[in-house]
């Protein structure tokens, strides 16, 4: 950016000297310019500091910027319900195991070839084929094509996973013939032909994609013309940024976000993976915690919003004290979280034993003194530790109630095993709350790392797991969140997420969830403040 100002000021001057003065500019720019002669002007370009390489754009990433590429069947709305993108409508068997799909007739690939069922429907298969099994969706039993744009599908076993929202649909007059044991390094994904808002223009590997509004695209061309991902190339994020040399962050660690929050140029936007959340594991076998009145101590003598404060995370972050769905979280059905009730907290602690009587200020009960360790997983990001800062701001809040807290930073992948083999006291660790995800940890089982067992909590999940329609699997949850607030497993302090900052002239993004910069692309414009 501050190169091409640069090279504006130097024109009007350039204009008093001779004609070839004037080529020698040209000459100069030209050279300069190489391959970015096709760049329309800088008003119309978004940069983004993605930090991936060319093969973000491809399945092995799993991973945002494929959605400016290529579309899903659907998107989900702020409800989290399902709205038409590629499919038009649909509808599905009682026992969601039969869909049929409609789709739009107004959609063609980047090299002008329509958008047909056959694509949909190699596109599952593919997701499905042993050597990929990128899907969960399970095998298919039957298909048929009733005509070009419809397709009715039958899976294994009941399924909502065609409307997750998710997973995009690819060409099969480009892919049919690759072999699928090599879906994953397939080069088509370093130069995708899709079609999405975005088409694909070129690649410098390991530093940077350049995309281009499809003129073509169904909703109409984007008022962003082009859009640049840049990779890190050994940058301090922090400093592209500031310098004007990008327009956005993505996944930007806490510490980073509290270094530009008071900044007027950017914006920052909460992404949140409703999926996982990030909180405190205990383990029962420990003294302290096998009590529930203790586990309802320690959740209110703790202030949660004290650590979003501490975290910098958006003062609309919820409190809650259960797993939920995608969908439940959306619409705010979290249910009632334990309020911060210091004095509470230490009449809890008394009722159970817990008693400082040596006056040192640690509670003992029988000899035990209240005190545990607590694994902190950390990443290194420049000279900051993500989660630290939680983690001393628990420690002091305990503190104040009669529990020492001692502090034990390990690499996240030691944290991981440590979990894994149940040698740990306390974690502050992620959490999934997608009932398979659970129960492949064995969490709530005999084989539990954190020895907490509810034969109740494994039934519930089960039945989740195998449930399908949103009402019924929202139901399942509801039971399974009362469990949760009065048994405590877990201390639960806010969702997983991440953040991105972005620069303010980068309009259209929306709190709590129209915030991914990907998913809303099209949508979006550039403009220049006064």
């Amino acid at each position: 950016m501050r190169r091409r100002r640069w090279f504006a000021s130097m024109v009007k001057p350039a204009r008093r000297f001779l004609v070839g003065g004037l080529c020698f500019l040209a000459f100069l720019a030209l050279a300069c310019v190489g391959e970015f002669d096709r760049t329309p002007p800088e008003s119309s370009t978004i940069t983004i500091l993605y930090g991936g390489d060319e093969w973000v754009l491809g399945p092995q990433a799993d991973d945002y910027p494929q959605r400016l590429v290529f579309l899903a069947l659907v998107r989900l709305d702020e409800n989290g319900d399902p709205q038409p993108r590629l499919a038009e409508s649909w509808d599905h068997s009682p026992d969601y195991r039969t869909w049929t799909i409609r789709l739009r007739r107004d959609v063609r690939w980047h090299d002008g070839v329509p958008v047909t069922a056959r694509d949909v429907l190699f596109s599952m298969e593919l997701w499905t084929h042993p050597d990929v099994l990128y899907w969960t969706a399970g095998p298919i039993e039957s298909s048929s094509l009733p005509d070009d744009y419809t397709l009715t599908v039958t899976f294994a076993k009941p399924t909502q996973r065609p409307l997750d929202g998710w997973s995009s649909i690819y060409p099969k007059h480009l892919l049919e013939q690759l072999d699928p044991s090599g879906y994953y390094v397939w080069e088509f994904w370093t130069q995708p032909i899709g079609n999405g808002s975005y088409r694909y223009v070129r690649h410098i590997p390991k530093t940077m994609i350049e995309l281009e509004a499809n003129p073509d695209y169904y909703r109409g061309k984007p008022r962003i013309e082009r859009v640049l991902l840049k990779g890190t190339g050994g940058a301090n994020a922090l400093v592209e940024l500031l310098s004007g040399n990008v327009d956005a962050i993505r996944g930007v660690g806490e510490a980073d976000v509290l270094k530009v929050a008071e900044d007027p140029r950017f914006r920052i936007y909460r992404q949140v993976n409703a999926g996982w959340s990030r909180g405190l594991m205990w383990n029962h076998r420990h003294p302290l915690f096998r009590d529930a009145r203790v586990r309802l101590a320690l959740t209110l003598a703790i202030d949660r919003r004290e650590v979003h404060r501490v975290l910098n995370l958006p003062e609309e972050t919820p409190l809650f004290d259960g797993i939920y769905t995608r969908r439940q979280y959306r619409r705010g059905d979290l249910g009632a979280a334990w309020p911060y009730d210091r004095e509470r907290a230490k009449q809890l602690l008394v009722e159970a034993g817990w008693v400082d009587r040596d006056v040192d200020g640690v509670r003992e009960r029988e000899d035990i003194e209240a005190s545990f360790e607590l694994l902190v997983g950390v990443a290194m990001r420049g000279t900051f530790r993500t989660y630290e800062r939680a983690a001393i701001s628990l420690q002091e809040q305990l503190d104040e109630v009669g529990i020492r807290v001692n502090l034990h930073t390990l690499d996240a992948g030691l944290v991981g095993e440590r979990l894994r083999t149940g040698e740990f006291e306390a974690s502050l660790s992620i959490f999934p709350h997608n009932p398979r995800d659970i129960l492949r940890r064995g969490l709530f089982s005999e084989e539990s790392p954190n020895s907490y067992v509810s034969p109740e909590l494994v039934r519930l999940l089960e039945a989740a797991d195998s449930k399908v329609g949103p009402e019924a699997t929202d139901s399942l949850y509801r039971e399974m969140r009362e469990i949760f607030r009065q048994e405590l497993p877990f201390l639960f302090l806010y969702p997983h997420g991440w953040s991105s900052v972005v620069h303010r002239r980068v309009r259209g993004l929306h709190p709590p969830h129209r915030v991914n910069l990907f998913s809303h692309m099209e949508e979006l414009w550039l403009e220049e403040e006064p």
